[in-house]
């Protein structure tokens, strides 16, 4: 128990610190641009707490989810093929490191151009710009599997689906998780950018419609709500993580007992 509450303690004081130092630093301010965070405050509880987190925040979310949904898979059913095919990976690797290197921003408008500004142009901004983590961390995953263990399941004719299903993917899994996290930031990143330019809703449209209309306490609002949601979201995800890697980590903990 008092372990548990050390951990807590640790994780927490930080976050709990720039808090309060904000609110106490921002108590008597009468900038425009930089709003007490007790107006902040109150602001965030009228404008989010009411259908205006129905009709921005949950149409990002979905849109996020939808493009790391993509990227996921696509990420998998491309990167494991390549990664078990040294020679087609050579073969594609100069079109993968021309892609990955676009900067993502710069696809906007040629995606506004060919999709349009609705929901597909958002979703394809987003899968886009997370696939590369994904895909290339699955091709390095699943590239260094041991060798052993793949010459072993062949000596006792374990099926292809039997050794991509027992041991590759279970050996690539750390780094395909790996590179899901560093999506993520990428993802909620390029959902803001998506929403910016040329759209009627979502949490980066209300920021620049703020910004627009000189409402900063509401654009304060808005970076915060994004702010707890990136959050929120990389805490789930590590928690999910953890559970599916605990086999991960029982091992590696053999192994340096060993």
């Amino acid at each position: 128990m008092r372990k548990q509450a050390s951990r807590w303690l640790l994780l927490g004081w930080m976050p709990v610190s720039c808090v309060l130092a904000w609110l106490f630093a921002s108590a008597n301010s009468h900038s425009i641009y930089f709003p007490p965070l007790t107006e902040i405050f109150r602001k965030f509880c009228d404008i989010w707490l009411s259908e205006a987190f129905v009709q921005d925040a949950v149409p990002s979310l979905v849109r996020f989810a939808a493009g790391m949904a993509i990227a996921v898979i696509l990420g998998l059913t491309i990167g494991v093929p390549l990664g078990l095919n040294d020679t087609a990976y050579r073969a594609v690797r100069p079109i993968i490191d021309f892609l990955r290197s676009l900067p993502k921003p710069a696809i906007l408008p040629i995606a506004i151009v060919v999709l349009g500004i609705g929901w597909e142009m958002k979703v394809f901004i987003i899968a886009f710009g997370t696939i590369w983590p994904i895909l290339l961390n699955t091709i390095d995953g699943v590239r260094g599997v041991d060798t052993g263990y793949l010459d072993t399941a062949q000596a006792y004719r374990i099926s292809r689906v039997d050794r991509l299903r027992r041991i590759i993917l279970p050996a690539a899994s750390p780094q395909i998780y790996a590179g899901i996290r560093l999506a993520i930031g990428i993802g909620l990143i390029l959902m803001i950018v998506s929403e910016m330019v040329a759209s009627t809703n979502g949490i980066g449209y209300f920021i620049l419609l703020a910004q627009q209309d000189f409402s900063l306490t509401d654009m304060w609002t808005g970076i915060i709500l994004l702010g707890i949601i990136g959050y929120l979201i990389n805490v789930i995800y590590m928690v999910f993580e953890r559970r599916a890697l605990i086999w991960h980590r029982g091992w590696r903990q053999t192994q340096t007992g060993a």
